[in-house]
């Protein structure tokens, strides 16, 4: 890899750090924590690659884009930011940024990005891409809040999709935000004027409803709400209004919360809808899957929900939270922290209030998609694919094998130090392994051992 990297940042240990890998794999580096200056250095005609955070001391990385553009066309723009949202990824997408990482970003991914940047500036020379109309919807209307790599792969290939015609389909349980996401598409889309309807199973009754639904689209996005329930001869009708449409007709979306392919095996829902609707999938994960974004997403719905004020969770109440399975997933939450704000006065929120609020809610995870005795290794199996398919074509970042095995390894031990009262013999029996390794792995995965009776 060899080039000039401009690097923009007010953090000095990140700036530190990237000059020190990028030098070390052949680039030269200026690195700056003002935007101010950052521009200087474009303007002058110096950098093949900028990367830039986006709030800066004097300024918006993603503001400076636009002027980046018209400053250095085909100068290609790494966006990295700690605003973990989906607004972020598609407003880096909007103004024209070659690629978004948020924070904390992997080293050795951003290094791979930075090099297929510099390869794709030397290929399309002095030519840049055509300039795209901002986004108009406010970003407080989305709470479309991650930092785990399976939402924040999520963003990046919404953004990727959005101005595309291509059918969209987006899977995921039921309070994931899969409407969100189809909105999110939309609303940032060329087709932000026309539009958005949505069409259920009722809608497109009748010789008239079909065409109805398609009237009140125009050409806009219509977007089939979970699909997986339409009987057979309401899919029948979407197939012969789909190979009607013509190049003026909306783009076509739709959500499901049930594992198409197996109703398709089943008979239950026709191959040749699924395969119009599924130009692109964009599976949502499940909540307990995101473990990590639970705080921010509770932080969200505190400050939103109660007008911004210094309302707050105490940390064990938060890792109550935290280990709760949300079988209504970010849905629930939100309702959950409604709730908690009605119920409490104090502004902390402590452990008690939320267990009595939770006290009085299912906390079985659905089995959604899985069928009767179905093996562990196909479970594992579909959410790897899931997983890497989530990563829109491209390789997840290096060490995913420690990564996967940790997954593992941490629910397996706690679950079983939980069977066992917290007696590490008797788990360490119960597991097949030395003693000393079981010690070894609750160090390395910062397992909470709590000893009591268990009647097991």
């Amino acid at each position: 890899m060899d080039g000039t990297v401009l690097v923009a940042d007010d953090d000095r240990t990140i700036r530190t750090v990237l000059t020190q890998a990028l030098t070390r794999a052949g680039c030269k580096v200026h690195a700056t924590s003002s935007l101010v200056t950052l521009m200087r250095w474009v303007e002058e005609g110096k950098g093949d690659l900028v990367i830039s955070d986006v709030v800066m001391p004097d300024g918006n990385g993603l503001e400076a884009l636009p002027k980046i553009g018209q400053q250095r066309p085909g100068l290609p723009v790494i966006v990295i930011s700690a605003q973990n949202t989906i607004m972020t990824a598609i407003q880096a997408a909007e103004k024209d940024a070659f690629d978004y990482l948020p924070k904390p970003f992997d080293l050795p991914d951003l290094l791979k990005r930075a090099a297929r940047a510099l390869e794709h500036k030397r290929r399309a020379g002095a030519r840049g891409p055509a300039p795209r109309p901002a986004g108009t919807a406010p970003a407080n209307d989305l709470p479309l809040v991650g930092r785990t790599p399976a939402m924040q792969a999520l963003y990046r290939l919404v953004a990727r999709v959005m101005n595309s015609d291509m059918a969209v389909l987006v899977t995921g349980e039921s309070g994931t935000g899969k409407s969100l996401i189809a909105r999110a598409i939309h609303d940032f889309s060329d087709r932000r004027t026309m539009p958005f309807v949505v069409a259920q199973a009722s809608d497109l009754q009748g010789m008239d409803g079909p065409g109805a639904v398609l009237s009140k689209a125009r050409g806009g996005t219509l977007l089939f709400d979970e699909v997986g329930d339409f009987d057979l001869a309401t899919q029948g009708r979407v197939v012969r209004m789909l190979d009607s449409l013509t190049e003026s007709s909306p783009r076509i979306m739709a959500t499901s919360q049930v594992d198409l392919v197996a109703r398709m095996e089943v008979g239950a829902f026709r191959q040749d809808l699924y395969y119009r609707l599924g130009g692109v999938t964009l599976a949502v994960p499940a909540l307990r899957e995101r473990i990590e974004d639970i705080p921010l997403l509770a932080e969200h719905f505190l400050a939103r929900g109660d007008g911004g004020t210094s309302r707050r969770l105490k940390p064990d109440a938060m890792e109550l939270l935290r280990a709760y399975s949300w079988p209504g997933n970010v849905r629930q939450l939100e309702n959950t922290i409604r709730r908690l704000l009605v119920t409490t006065s104090e502004a902390e929120i402590v452990r008690a209030e939320v267990e009595a609020v939770l006290g009085n809610q299912p906390a079985m995870e659905p089995l959604r998609g899985a069928g009767e005795g179905e093996r562990l290794a196909a479970s594992v199996g579909k959410h790897l694919k899931r997983y890497f398919d989530l990563h829109g074509g491209m390789l997840p970042p290096p060490g995913l094998y420690g990564r996967i095995l940790r997954e593992v390894e941490t629910p397996l031990i706690e679950i079983a130090l939980d069977a066992t009262g917290g007696n590490q013999a008797r788990c360490a029996d119960l597991l097949g392994i030395n003693r000393n390794t079981l010690r070894k792995k609750i160090t390395e995965l910062d397992i909470r051992v709590t000893r009591r009776r268990k009647l097991m």
